[in-house]
């Protein structure tokens, strides 16, 4: 057969034990005179072809035990077209033949719920009858498929989040502890240092109180703070007294050498300038005390 329609196609070559593997191999119509001539061939993969239809005479087939039609453009199924071969259950692939509009399932040891919603095929109208039936029934196999593979998907997911958290917690622990042990760390070599410190201290300080322990002994008098304060008060005394001296010499030899003398002021500042010096003149204890500071 040839690829488009029949000769020239080794089926002997696709055969691989029972398995008679014929997917994509670009056929329009299937070789059903060579796949009765392998009997041994009961598991047959037409998937991924061009098939529109099967032939009548594919019926004739009854080695056949697993069937892949799968991924064709299949249309309809022949008037008499039986699965009587051992089939238990239909592949969850058997819901996408929507334009499925007959189907015969007699003869098979069918699964008792499948075999249940299938129904007899005794007319035409059971036939149709059982093609909806089947294709209602593996929809929803496949949905209720589809809802386990997601839940299974979240499940997954949900595993995966929970792995990565305790993960993420774990990290954050060991962070935690490093971040602790850091700060123990840091804390004993501060203590080390302060105790160091301290240490260091403790040698400086003896020597401290031996150089105060030796100035008294280097035989220097100690000062005398009373003295140099009472010194320092005369002295701050004398010029005070000595500044006013200073003015009233200045006012005096005003009045007396500038025309200011006669000036009222003037007159009471002479006049009071020879009573005092007239009183000075006769106080001999003041007298005394003139000469001993004019002698220093």
């Amino acid at each position: 057969m040839s690829r488009g329609g029949g000769k020239g196609l080794s089926l002997k070559d696709k055969l691989d034990g029972n398995e008679l593997d014929l997917s994509l191999c670009d056929l329009n119509e299937v070789p059903v005179r060579e796949l009765a001539a392998l009997p041994k061939a009961t598991v047959l993969d037409l998937s991924c072809n061009n098939l529109v239809s099967l032939p009548s005479d594919f019926c004739s087939l009854l080695h056949l035990v697993k069937l892949d039609l799968s991924k064709n453009r299949l249309q309809q199924l022949p008037v008499d077209f039986r699965l009587n071969n051992r089939l238990v259950p239909l592949p969850v692939s058997f819901a996408q033949l929507k334009n499925l509009k007959w189907l015969d399932l007699k003869d098979n040891p069918l699964d008792p719920v499948l075999a249940k919603v299938a129904g007899d095929c005794l007319d035409e109208k059971q036939c149709k009858q059982a093609a909806v039936k089947v294709l209602q029934h593996m929809k929803a196999i496949q949905s209720e498929q589809d809802r386990q593979r997601q839940r299974k998907l979240q499940a997954e997911r949900e595993m995966e989040k929970k792995r990565e958290a305790e993960q993420r917690a774990k990290e954050a622990q060991e962070r935690e502890l490093r971040k602790r042990e850091k700060a123990e760390e840091k804390e004993r070599r501060r203590r080390e240092y302060d105790a160091q410190k301290a240490a260091k201290q403790m040698e400086k300080k003896p020597k401290k109180e031996t150089v105060q322990t030796r100035k008294p002994a280097s035989g220097s008098r100690p000062p005398q703070p009373s003295r140099h304060k009472h010194s320092s008060w005369s002295r701050s005394v004398l010029r005070v007294l000595l500044f006013l001296l200073f003015c009233v010499l200045c006012t005096l030899a005003a009045c007396k050498l500038t025309e200011l003398h006669r000036q009222p002021l003037c007159i009471s500042v002479n006049t009071l300038y020879e009573d005092v010096l007239a009183a000075l003149q006769n106080h001999k204890t003041l007298q005394n005390m003139l000469q001993h500071n004019s002698q220093q």
